[in-house]
């Protein structure tokens, strides 16, 4: 699918990345269009999909998620079934920031918030009591070097 943004548009998209609570007088300014211009603009990315929504960073140590880990899973079933079961458990468990379906040796990974390894350890035992893997192994962030939740555009 060809993505169809003009430069404005981009600067628009940008400028929301950084910081979604900006005016649309601020915004306005910041792309160099009138108000009623860049309020017509950021409701067409709306519109169409380009941006799906606007939410509050949080910190995540201030709220007690300071541990980030990345869960690696092997299964050795990859039927119907076992894919509703897993994804009714990933779906279902708030510590679970992301979960993706990867080609090459692992088959999901998933990033993960808690406050302690205890906290992981609980998190561990309640996943695997829903759904049955073949392999489970979690790497702990030490230090985040980047994260982002902005594109590159």
């Amino acid at each position: 699918m060809a993505v169809s943004l003009d430069d404005i548009d981009r600067k628009i998209l940008k400028a929301l990345q950084k910081d979604a609570s900006v005016s649309m007088d601020g915004l306005a300014d910041q792309i160099g269009l009138s108000r009623n211009a860049c309020w017509r603009r950021a409701k067409a990315l709306e519109a169409s999909g380009f941006i799906r929504g606007r939410v509050a960073l949080v910190d995540a140590a201030k709220v007690g998620c300071g541990l980030s880990v990345f869960v690696l899973i092997k299964t050795a079933q990859h039927d119907t079934d076992w894919l509703d079961r897993f994804e009714r458990a990933v779906t279902g468990m708030p510590e679970i920031m992301g979960a993706h379906r990867m080609a090459g040796e692992l088959d999901y990974i998933l990033r993960v918030r808690v406050g302690s390894v205890d906290e992981y350890d609980a998190f561990y035992q309640r996943l695997i009591s829903k759904v049955p893997v073949a392999n489970i192994s979690a790497s702990f962030v030490m230090d985040d070097i980047k994260d982002t939740t902005e594109l590159p555009l």
